[in-house]
This record gives structure tokens, sequence and C-alpha cells, in this order.
């Protein structure tokens, strides 16, 4: 099954207080701020508001402040699939973003989004934490040296330590929150 979402992009702003600006180019815009290591909440310009989190496996739960729960999944060069394959947002902040774009235009990435990208529809807590801890690990792995945290593509990742950081590959990078 190969399915053609719709298009979001978006863009970045790095804040003064370390926030994050979102802009939508369908006008929707979002304030986010990192809450501990693999979490970061949003509010919307629509009212709406959450907390983003970061599972294993390259997989976003979002979590509405109203309890409603979705799941997204980070397919690289700064796209994020969310809504069952129906919505990709892009980040055109990013040099994947970017480099996504530009292979997309060259016809080298293909902008279909196939079964085994789409984020699940729904997990049991078992398997979110399954997914947490498959996320620890690989953060571990990724800290002292060993590899790819498997969650970014080298654009604007998160450094607990020290805040937004586009020069460090940490595993977490802002195109895990499209």
């Amino acid at each position: 099954m190969i399915n053609r979402p719709r298009e979001t992009p978006y863009r970045d702003e790095l804040l003064a207080d370390g926030s994050v600006h979102r802009r939508y180019e369908d006008g929707r815009e979002e304030w986010r701020r990192r809450e501990g290591g693999t979490h970061v909440r949003w509010q919307d310009n629509q009212g709406a508001s959450g907390t983003d989190e970061q599972l294993g496996g390259r997989i976003i739960k979002r979590r509405y402040s109203d309890g409603r729960v979705t799941y997204g999944r980070d397919i690289g060069y700064g796209r994020t699939v969310w809504d069952r394959g129906e919505t990709l947002l892009v980040n055109k902040t990013s040099f994947g973003g970017r480099m996504g774009t530009l292979l997309g235009g060259l016809g080298l990435v293909a902008l279909a989004v196939t079964a085994a990208q789409l984020p699940p529809e729904e997990l049991t807590p078992e398997e979110e934490e399954e997914l947490r801890q498959q996320q620890q690990q690989a953060a571990a792995q990724n800290s002292s040296g060993g590899g790819d945290a498997g969650g970014g593509d080298g654009g604007g990742d998160w450094d607990s330590s020290n805040g937004w950081n586009s020069d460090d590959d940490g595993g977490w990078s802002d195109d895990d929150f499209g």
C-alpha cells in the first residue's frame, strides 16, 4: 500500500527563552517548550494544547490536553507522518527538511508513504513502555558514543543539558515533533 499524504511544511524559530515558535504554511502556529528528556509541551493558535513524547522506533505520541492521543512517525529528511498517513509534516527549517524537499523535487526520494512508514493507530500501555525502553537504550548508547539513536537526521537536535542544539546529533530532533 502506498499513500500520497497532504504535505504541510513548517518552520521553527528558536526564541530567546529557549522555547520554539513553529509556523505551519497553512496558518497554524505552535509554541513549544522542552519538558524533560523526551517530552515537549505545546500550545497552538487554535486553542489546542498538549504534550509530544518521543518513543522508540521513531514514534511520537501526541497527547492533547483533553485526553485524546494520536501517534506520528519520523520518516527522515525532516518528514513526519501523522493521521494514519493522511498528513505529512515537512520541516523546512532543518538541513534534513531542506534536503528532503530537494531530493523529492529531483525524484530521488519518494514522496509517497508506504505501509511500513505509517505510525500505529493505537498502542497498549505495555507497547508504549517497550518503546520508551528502546528510546532510553538508544539514547544511552548514543551518549556513550555508540551510534545513532534513531531519532533524528541532523536537524535542530535537543540536548537536555544545553537546550536546542543544531550541531549535535543527540538522537532527538525537532523534526521528530512534526
